[in-house]
């Protein structure tokens, strides 16, 4: 299958390794900065592979796990309400709030319902007009377009029972944050191809000149990680720090205009607090002015809800690279896929799933 079976090739990946062991000298930290890529790396055993100079640290791109708790509260009391319907993609339903999820309001009676896209919430408001239809829009800039679409189209045709629950964040102001911390231990990124794919890579060199630092924009398949590796460690060993675009069968420096023009209409800039990490500046969007009406936060009144993190979980120190998901003394005993106590172990995206998932339970001993 074109771009499965391809970019999967053994001895394609034995010749990049190899070429990546020859050009290692000194000891590197690379942060993948998407979930999707960390999955990719840990079912494939990518970072075992590589030379025990190089670590790759995980990064906070796993945008269920970045969803601050707040946001799932609050997304909690609208959906308990018996005038609304609140639809969300699958993987937020388990994703744990201070004290419950919303798949235990479902069972008590709430009328949440999984959709495939923002349009098909749309459409249910279309069919229900008695009711409140509010659609759980989270995620980076891989999905944000869908969502202002959707809120486009719901004002031009006119449907007014129809709302967003915001909670978009932005990856460049994520990688400033990380690079700004006295704790980073990052030198180099591989940058997520899809968020690219979307926003193109203008954002990208102004924060290689600032940090010093490589950034590499790769897919998600074994083959696209190791280039993106190779490259990144080849800038590193010549003392570079410039832009690469590793993946160019997807993504374009200008990326794609039609989805940045409807970006800029919808949504405006505005700080965003990250689970786990705490509010980051301008690293986020909010529904601009002319469509503030269809703010679900604002329509429901559940702005002033605010929430503290577990103490247990350390899901924060994991979305900020600061740890292993093995590391944190709950994983796999009191935080498991069926008891999470964080968000990092409920996503398909997240670090802790992906460890438990692929049995990565245990600390190494090297």
């Amino acid at each position: 299958m074109k771009y499965l079976d391809e970019f999967s090739d053994p001895q394609l990946a034995r010749r990049l390794v190899d070429e990546i062991k020859a050009a290692t000298s000194q000891r590197w930290s690379i942060m993948e900065v998407c979930g999707g890529q960390t999955h990719s790396i840990i079912r494939h055993g990518i970072d075992q592979l590589l030379p025990d100079t190089i670590e790759m640290i995980h990064g906070p791109g796993c945008p269920v796990c970045v969803t601050p708790l707040e946001i799932i509260d609050k997304a909690l009391e609208i959906a308990s309400r018996p005038d609304v319907i609140f639809c969300s993609f699958g993987d937020m339903l388990r994703v744990p709030g201070s004290e419950r999820d919303l798949f235990q309001v479902k069972s008590r009676g709430g009328d949440v319902r999984v959709v495939y896209s923002p349009l098909d919430a749309l459409k249910i408001a279309k069919e229900n007009p008695a009711k409140q239809v509010v659609f759980f829009g989270i995620g980076f800039e891989t999905t944000a377009p869908a969502n202002a679409m959707t809120v486009y189209q719901a004002k031009r045709l006119g449907i007014e029972n129809f709302s967003l629950l915001v909670s978009h964040v932005l990856v460049p102001p994520a990688i400033s944050a990380i690079m700004e911390s006295p704790t980073c231990r990052v030198q180099a990124f591989l940058a997520a191809g899809h968020v690219c794919t979307v926003m193109g890579t203008q954002e990208y060199p102004p924060l290689c000149d600032k940090y010093k630092i490589p950034i590499v924009v790769t897919g998600f398949e074994p083959l696209d990680i190791l280039e993106g590796i190779r490259r990144t460690v080849l800038q590193l060993e010549s003392g570079r720090h410039e832009l690469e675009n590793a993946y160019p069968r997807a993504v374009q420096s200008d990326g794609n205009s039609a989805a940045k023009a409807m970006l800029l209409d919808v949504f405006e800039v505005t700080d965003r607090a990250w689970r786990g990490i705490g509010t980051i500046p301008s690293s986020g969007w909010q529904l601009s002015s002319a469509y503030r009406d269809y703010d679900a936060e604002h329509r429901f009144s559940v702005t002033d809800i605010h929430t503290e993190e577990s103490p247990v979980c350390r899901s924060g120190e994991v979305l900020q690279g600061l740890i292993k998901p093995h590391e944190c003394e709950a994983f796999g005993t009191l935080c498991t896929p069926r008891n999470p106590l964080g968000a990092t172990m409920v996503s398909s995206e997240g670090a802790c799933a992906a460890y438990y998932l692929y049995r990565r339970l245990e600390v190494s001993s090297a």
